[in-house]
């Protein structure tokens, strides 16, 4: 099976706000969605994944800040990506959300040397 990287993406701004403005209830319920959607997912996850916080940049320069929208990741397995894709269908709980998209990204094996 391949692997696939999936990188949860949402204006970073307007994800600060929903967070901000929602209420206990609502951060209840959406926690138990995405503890419903993994749990029905499991054997598809190869790693869970977690939130993900604030971007640093490394050039030959240097190190600076960096914006991003990238809010998460996911490591899932599948035989090819559009059974990986399929992983993420219109119930997974992270696309309910205005402007909110997931980028796969297939994970290559390194050439043996």
């Amino acid at each position: 099976m391949k692997k696939f990287l999936a990188l949860y993406m949402a204006d970073t701004a307007q994800m600060a706000d929903m967070m901000k403005n929602s209420t206990p209830e609502q951060r209840k319920k959406g926690s138990e969605a995405w503890m419903k959607w993994m749990d029905n997912n499991k054997a598809s996850l190869a790693d869970r994944g977690a939130p993900v916080g604030k971007t640093k940049r490394i050039d030959a320069k240097g190190t600076k800040d960096a914006k991003n929208d990238v809010c998460g990741y996911s490591i899932v397995q599948a035989e090819s990506a559009d059974d990986a894709a399929r992983i993420f269908g219109k119930d997974q709980p992270f696309l309910q959300m205005p402007g909110a998209t997931i980028d796969m990204i297939e994970i290559l094996e390194m050439p043996a040397s």
